[in-house]
């Protein structure tokens, strides 16, 4: 997937005819990747690392009024999956792994800075990590390890 088609990904969460997109009776393709990534802005692409940014949006707060814990981990997923896609990949399978480190809160309206960087892509596996940031201030939010299976083509 060349630079631009995996920007667009990122920042309108993917195409109406994605067949990977939703099953879910009643719910829009894509609506979990939309639901997160809506608002996020695409900073840096080059192969093998992206920069977004994003102001924190109440609908991703949990009771505690910062960044839900799981929608962290689905940023780290799919910003993690989208840098794959830089240096050229076809697509990015199914996660094997995802580890995240939770280490600051971030709030609502709070600007943050997502950088995801391919640690090693194969044949067969694709191992990233992401790294969340308060962008007025570089103090990290979080921080993942996405390891992702690669599927491989057929040879017949």
């Amino acid at each position: 997937m060349d630079l631009e088609s995996v920007k667009k990904y990122l920042e309108k969460g993917g195409g109406e005819d994605d067949k990977n997109g939703s099953t879910v009776e009643g719910l829009p393709l894509r609506f979990y990747e939309r639901f997160i990534m809506q608002g996020i802005h695409v900073d840096l692409i080059e192969p093998g690392r992206i920069i977004c940014s994003m102001k924190v949006p109440s609908r991703l707060l949990n009771s505690g009024n910062f960044l839900h814990g799981g929608a962290t981990a689905t940023l780290v997923d799919l910003v993690g999956s989208a840098v794959i896609f830089t240096l050229g990949a076809p697509a990015t399978g199914v996660s094997v792994e995802i580890n995240v480190s939770y280490l600051d809160a971030a709030y609502a309206g709070e600007e943050i800075e997502i950088e995801a960087k391919t640690l090693r892509v194969g044949k067969a596996v694709g191992v990233v990590s992401v790294e969340l940031r308060k962008k007025e201030t570089g103090k990290i939010i979080a921080q993942g390890r996405h390891t992702k299976y690669l599927a491989m083509t057929s040879k017949m």
